[in-house]
């Protein structure tokens, strides 16, 4: 897929409010400082067009950008962020839960994991409350371009030996690095062959 254009179209904290067109959404989610933003502005190959950040946990809207006038990228607030207060962490918990439960549009939730990591029991939790809801998703590695091939490689299938230990089969994953532009065919191909199923809103 080659991306012509892409832009901001709108942040909110309401579902209701998100955009009314039928277009597909892919929404991307992770752990704060998972390299969210910046593997959005990878995808779609404009640098600015999610704000990154050095403060973890900064995202706390559902960010709309339209791509190619037919879709939508989905940036979602991270979670996880401890030094949050306790109601902020819930307010941003109904935000996320809205979206992903009530909004039709939303095709595919990429869940976003830093390669470097072992599994942690909150992104394995969040994974487990998506499959418990029946919530298509996929998941993202981040960050390849901090490991060599052979550490990446290693890591991402401890990672999915992990998981098995709970699924019976794995949702699709994807190894991407926004430094080097890795995985960043693969995942609009992805992208493009979802695109082409009809949306049922």
């Amino acid at each position: 897929m080659i991306v012509n254009s892409a832009r901001f179209a709108i942040s909110n904290t309401d579902v209701r409010k998100c955009p009314q067109q039928n277009f597909h959404e892919y929404a991307f989610i992770g752990r704060s400082n998972v390299g969210k933003s910046s593997l959005i502005n990878m995808l779609t190959g404009r640098k600015g067009l999610a704000m990154t950040s050095a403060t973890p946990g900064k995202t706390m809207l559902i960010n709309h950008f339209l791509i190619n006038d037919s879709w939508y990228i989905v940036d979602l607030p991270g979670y996880g962020y401890a030094r949050r207060g306790k109601d902020s962490r819930d307010q941003l918990k109904k935000i996320i839960e809205d979206y992903i439960l009530e909004r039709q549009q939303m095709t595919n939730l990429f869940v976003l994991v830093d390669s470097r990591h072992e599994p942690q029991k909150i992104d394995l939790e969040f994974m487990a409350w998506l499959g418990e809801n029946e919530v298509p998703f996929a998941i993202v590695f981040t960050k390849l371009d901090k490991l060599s091939s052979e550490a990446g490689k290693k890591n991402v299938a401890a990672y999915c030996e992990k998981l098995l230990e709970q699924w019976e089969a794995l949702p699709p994953v994807f190894m991407t690095s926004s430094e080097d532009g890795r995985g960043r065919e693969e995942l609009l191909n992805y992208i493009e062959e979802l695109n082409e199923l009809p949306l049922e809103c």
